[in-house]
């Protein structure tokens, strides 16, 4: 049954009330889902700080959003590479040297359906380096400011969680002799919604004022597949994009907005459209398998994640 918590419409922005005083960091914050989260906070008078890859594109993007809502606008960027740990450790210590509070770090960027095998330079499957080791540094090193701020973490994840083998292949992360653009996806996905689950279980009974939160933007019209995806994938998506099952890419960002701002979340949950088949429709808590929380699974991954990107978690 469809969750009904925000009435008839699901979640909108019409919900969040002023967020004046308020700094949001965003990855991935220039295009897609990512742009339209952005703006969205802006319209309701938040900083918003981007980390993205592109210089040219961030550019671009403050440019438009200033042009929009104004020159005195607070928003800024961060150029960071999540498939470089390296970069992401300039880019954490940049933000701590020139942003004194963090109410939500969202972790939004995501690469998908790469088609052949690519490594990090740091010798990751290049999905699961990004989506999730990248972001696995990041929040780590970013915590601290987030838990004086009492902020959140929100994790945007995929329905493509539910493609693959639906656990993690321990025994070969790369992905050397099986690698697959959407079994090897959905790993990188459900490795992201471990980490989030399990840093939930890991706050519990601590002093960190911390709230951690998973969604997903449902099948949104966004840039992802057009660039990392095959020819092939990126003609079916274009051709599904024209139909009612690919909804916008501004709607794709209500479920991450929420995350951020709404009051009274439950933690175990993905929330996202809850219409046909969790693509599109009213935004709210939606469909969560319960193999995303396998305990068991949850901490070894936890522990190699630690290893892989050489950062220890202080909880």
């Amino acid at each position: 049954m469809a969750d009904t918590t925000f009435g008839p419409d699901g979640w909108t922005p019409d919900r969040m009330g002023p967020q004046n005083g308020k700094t949001f960091l965003i990855t991935g914050g220039n295009a897609g889902v990512g742009f339209e989260t952005s703006r969205i906070l802006l319209g309701k008078g938040a900083n918003v700080v981007m980390l993205n890859r592109s210089t040219e594109r961030s550019e671009a993007a403050v440019a438009k959003l200033k042009e929009e809502f104004g020159a005195d606008a607070e928003v800024a960027f961060v150029r960071m590479d999540l498939a470089d740990l390296s970069s992401v450790r300039a880019a954490a210590g940049e933000v701590l040297d020139t942003v004194s509070q963090v109410d939500a770090l969202i972790c939004n960027a995501a690469i998908a359906q790469v088609p052949t095998q690519k490594l990090t330079v740091d010798g990751h499957e290049s999905m699961l380096g990004t989506n999730h080791y990248g972001h696995f540094l990041l929040s780590g090193l970013l915590f601290e400011r987030i838990a004086a701020s009492s902020g959140r973490i929100v994790v945007v994840a995929s329905l493509g969680y539910k493609m693959g083998i639906r656990t993690i292949q321990f025994d070969d992360m790369n992905w050397d002799s099986n690698y697959h653009q959407n079994k090897t996806y959905s790993q990188s996905k459900l490795a992201q919604m471990m980490f989030a689950y399990e840093l939930q279980d890991r706050l519990a009974g601590t002093t960190h004022d911390v709230e951690v939160r998973v969604c997903h933007p449902g099948s949104s019209s966004t840039s992802l597949i057009s660039t990392s995806g095959n020819l092939i994938t990126r003609v079916m998506f274009k051709l599904m994009s024209m139909s009612p099952l690919v909804q916008s890419a501004e709607r794709g960002a209500y479920p991450e907005v929420m995350c951020a701002t709404e009051e009274g979340l439950e933690p175990r949950a993905l929330y996202g459209p809850t219409g046909r088949n969790e693509w599109v429709g009213r935004v709210g808590k939606g469909t969560l398998e319960a193999y995303a929380y396998d305990k068991a699974v949850m901490e070894r991954l936890w522990e190699l994640s630690e290893e892989e990107t050489g950062f220890q978690w202080k909880l």
